[in-house]
This record gives C-alpha cells, structure tokens and sequence, in this order.
C-alpha cells in the first residue's frame, strides 16, 4: 500500500511547481493531524494555534492541492505532450490499464478526492467549531476583546456562550455571523476600530430568542429581598445598609404589576431615542392588556432632532450589562470591603482605595506602580502605625486594587472606569429615569410614573442598620414622616 502511495505520489510530481504541491500538502495534512491531537486532548488551547489549525492550514491544504495540477499543465505546455503521453511517461502500464471498474490510477485519484473531501469537510466543520467558542471570541482579537473577555469570565454567565446571544439561530445568522467576524478582522487588522467599543450593540439577537431561553416573564412574580452593604469615608469605613423589597411583578392574573411589566405577555412598550444611542427618549408608547395606548412624548424635543425608529423594549433596555459587566469604582470597593479583601481596620481604607482606583493613569504598568505608591505613601506618612502593624493587609489592599484596575480599566480602548454605565436601576446612572421622568408627557400632559415605591419599598437607604424603616419608635428622628410612610407602604402593598 505504502509502494502504490509512493508510486502514485512519484508519479504526479512532474516538475518543482508539482513536487511543492505534494510537499505542501502532504505535511499540512500531518501537522493538522498533530494540532488537532494536542487540542482534542486539551494540550493546546491557544486561540492563535487555533486560527492556523482550522483557517490557515485548510488554506494551503488546498493551494497544495491546485498546485499539482497547474504543474502538469506547465509540462504540458512546454513538452507539447498531451495527458495520455504524460501519464504514460509518469507511470507503469498496469497502472493506467482499463479495468472493469476503471484503471488503478482512476481508482487512486477517486479514492485521495474523497479523502480530501474527507479531510476539508472535517476542517471545515472544525473550524466552525472552534470560531464558536468563547475563547475564540474572547482571546483571537486580543487587544480588541480583552476587556469583555476578562468582564466575561467574571459575569453571571461566564458559562453561556458568546455565540448563544451574539449568533441567531439558522444557517442565514450563521453566514451574517461569519461575513461580520471577517469584517471585524479586517477592522482589527487595519487598527481602525472605535476605542472604546460603542453601544448599545444593534446586532445582538433579540431578548426573545435569548434571555428568555432561562429567564422568561412568567417567572417573574412577587418581591424580592435585597440589601446591598456599602461604606462611609470614615476612618473606620462604617457600614451602611440600603434594603429594598422589589416589586419584580411582571402583572397579569390579578397580581399587582411591577419592575417586569414593561415585558408581560400582555403589554408592550415600544420607544425613540436621540441617535438611536437608547439614553434620551423622544417618545414612549404603551400598549395595555386592555388594548388601550398611551403615548409620551418629550415635550424637550419638537420632532426635528435625528429620532430613530422605534424599539420594542425588552431585557436588554435595563439588564444592558448582563455579561460584560463594568462596575462602579466604589461598588468595586464596597465589594471587597465586604468580602474582607480589604481591611476595615485600616484607618480610611475605603477613602484611601477609591482615590487610589480614581486616580487616571496612561498604561496598566503605571496604574500598578502607581496604585502601589499611593497606598504605600499615604499610610506611611499619615498612619505610620497601621502601616508598621498591618503590613499583611495594606499588601492585600494594595493587591487587590491593582487587580481591579487591570480587570475594568483598559488604556489601549479608553475604558475608564463609567465608561459603560448600567441601566438597572438608577443609583449611579439615570437608568429607569430615561423614560420615567417629568419630560415624558402624554396628551393629557400627564408624565410616566416615577415615584420611587413604584418598583420597590425601601427599607433601609445607607443606614445603620438593615431594616430601618421598619424599626420603632420614630419619636425624635427628623425624618419620622418619611419612616412611617415607606414602613406603611411596604405592609401594605399586597401581591
């Protein structure tokens, strides 16, 4: 068998134009071979090697391929030999005799097509494969992507694929997927990107077809207990408890609507947005479960200023950063604070960490010499004591600081930190206030709702204690009308 391959290899090799396309050939089919052993046993997961496995090596597997033929009709050309002599020059006589299902050579060149048909197929389907995963989103265009890959890997759903929200379902997302991953590549290659990347991204699938394949209205009823713990810029970085109990309703079937109203089954809310950039509403209209229809508009603008089409909301309008998620420098810091990462017993951690993290600095090496300074200089000239008997944790202080910065803070796309602001919720952003706001005026000059026991009670707002509008007595406290009426509002409210 070995001879025969030989024989036949031997034989199509008619001058140097054929002997390189054998060559090529030949060693693109076993290095393939070896690359795609080492990454089926997890010995390499480079998405670089990946690109060259499934993009480049199929490439020349095929320019090897035309070479041999184009090496014949170079022989052919300058001997003036047509194809029977030249077969009868390259090979023996047995080979090219007719039999009853065609010559041994006939037979050999169908066999080694149906092999290269094999062999393409089975990289083909490969390299769709591997252009699928994560870590080809994430890793092939590094200085592009680093940032949502890093964000990524960090989020809810670091285990839900890039492509389950950014490719659509069927072979027509899968080419519109593939025609925009090549002009991507072209862009990156060029370097003329936008830094940093602009959103909201347009081409994302709709939430329909997405969230809701885990998430979906019917799921959203009751209230839900939150309390989120940040810290005062005192010396000893005091807690302070904000509870809210939210109204999470979506409404129907007599419940009492609430935040996940706006995508019930049973009501649609529909918007513009000046410049399509989903931040200022020009218009809101509501659809109702009654069939009834309000619209707002923005009585700011007159119909002149460049309003988009409208969008039929969905989860993406307030959850904008499910996934790549860049928070808030002091929630960053309130995080760690409460996770003990940082020391509360440093005198000012939390002053002293949020100005280190606000700090701008050029490069991510600056940012870390930078950060490490800062902290070393200001505990040792102001808290010379805590810097001598707590060196442990002002190192732990220092380390994790800089891991925050290299995770949300990217010079080389001029992400800063408030660069992609989130819209759940309004407690940094405008968020729900986009529509919810005296602008929006339908009509009858009414506005969208926009008190705050709308959505959710408020227990607590950066106090001491978790629940401390539900504690008695009130006597006293200069803010005793308002403790009654938010503890009044949340026994009240009825699901």
């Amino acid at each position: 068998m070995l001879l025969k391959y030989k024989n036949f290899i031997r034989g199509v090799s008619v001058n140097r134009v054929g002997k390189l396309g054998v060559i090529l050939t030949t060693t693109v089919f076993i290095t393939f071979l070896i690359f795609e052993t080492a990454q089926t046993f997890g010995l390499i997961r480079n998405a670089y090697l990946g690109l060259i496995t499934y993009l480049v090596f199929p490439v020349l597997f095929i320019i090897g391929l035309l070479l041999i033929p184009i090496g014949w009709a170079q022989v052919k050309k300058q001997s003036g030999k047509n194809t029977g002599e030249l077969l009868n020059q390259q090979f023996d006589t047995k080979e090219i005799e007719p039999g009853f299902l065609g010559s041994t050579l006939i037979r050999t060149i169908i066999a080694f097509t149906l092999l290269n048909v094999v062999i393409l197929s089975a990289a083909s389907l490969r390299m769709l494969h591997f252009m699928d995963s994560s870590t080809f989103c994430g890793t092939a265009c590094h200085t592009v992507m680093n940032p949502e890959w890093v964000t990524y890997q960090q989020s809810p759903h670091a285990r839900v694929k890039c492509v389950e929200c950014h490719v659509g379902e069927g072979v027509d997302a899968l080419i519109k997927s593939k025609l925009n991953g090549i002009r991507q590549m072209v862009l990156a290659a060029l370097s003329i990107y936008h830094r940093p990347i602009p959103t909201p991204v347009h081409q994302l699938r709709p939430a329909r077809e997405t969230c809701e394949h885990c998430h979906w209205p019917e799921k959203f009823f009751g209230q839900r207990l939150k309390t989120s713990i940040s810290y005062a810029l005192d010396s000893l970085s005091t807690p302070q408890y904000t509870t809210l109990n939210i109204k999470i309703d979506a409404g129907g079937s007599g419940h009492q609507p609430g935040a996940h109203w706006h995508v019930g089954n049973d009501n649609q809310v529909s918007y513009t947005s000046l410049e399509d950039k989903r931040l200022t509403m020009i218009e809101v209209q509501s659809r109702h479960a009654d069939g009834s229809t309000r619209i707002f508009r923005n009585r700011r603008f007159n119909g002149q200023d460049n309003e988009t089409k409208p969008r039929v909301m969905d989860c993406i309008d307030c959850h904008n950063r499910a996934t790549h998620i860049y928070k808030n420098a002091e929630d960053v810091i309130d995080e760690q604070i409460r996770l003990g990462k940082l020391d509360r017993r440093l005198p000012y951690i939390k002053k002293e960490a949020l100005a280190a993290l606000l700090t701008s600095y050029p490069t991510l090496d600056a940012a870390e010499k930078g950060i490490f300074n800062r902290m070393a200089n200001v505990y040792k000239r102001q808290f010379p004591e805590a810097a001598l008997k707590q060196t442990g944790a002002l190192a732990q202080a220092v380390t994790q600081l800089q891991e925050a910065s290299l995770t949300y803070i990217h010079p080389q796309m001029n992400i800063v930190w408030g660069s992609y602001p989130s819209h759940i919720g309004h407690q940094r952003e405008l968020g729900c206030f986009r529509c919810h706001n005296a602008d929006l005026i339908d009509e009858n000059n009414q506005s969208i709702r926009h008190d705050c026991t709308m959505c959710h009670s408020i227990l607590a707002m950066e106090s001491p204690s978790r629940f401390e509008y539900l504690t008695e007595p009130f006597e006293g406290v200069r803010a005793e009308p308002m403790y009654r009426y938010l503890r009044d509002e949340f026994l009240q409210t009825k699901y």
